[in-house]
């Protein structure tokens, strides 16, 4: 069982940057795929990164170039940087915890909201 509590969220100006925070509690982080996923009002939720125990990582096409997803394994921490913020990536944030292997142990945080207006 994992528990993960995101944080970091907010409004911010176009333009402007924010870094979001998941706390991970449980057993055996760095087995888990740790993932940002976002969803804006009337749409689905999408991917926006990932990042492998190992480190490696992929992006949403739309974020590429601004966005930055890290992990610090030891502290149990999963980080995405945001940069260059537009109004187009006003969302609700949520961090998920996904087995590497087994799909089925797949975990999601509460969320944390971020608003980009002027």
């Amino acid at each position: 069982q994992v528990q993960l509590v995101e944080s970091g969220g907010g409004l911010v100006q176009p333009g402007g940057s924010l870094r979001l925070s998941c706390a991970a509690s449980g057993s055996s982080f760095s087995i888990y795929i740790m993932g940002w996923y976002r969803q804006a009002p009337g749409k689905q939720r999408e991917l926006v990164a990932a990042i492998t125990s190992g480190g490696s990582t992929n992006y949403a096409d739309s974020v590429k170039g601004r966005f930055t997803i890290s992990r610090d394994n030891a502290k149990r921490m999963a980080y995405l940087q945001m940069n260059s913020l537009g109004p187009e990536d006003t969302a609700a944030y949520y961090c998920n915890a996904r087995h590497a292997y087994s799909s089925t142990l797949d975990y999601w945080g509460q969320g944390t909201q971020v608003t980009v207006s002027s």
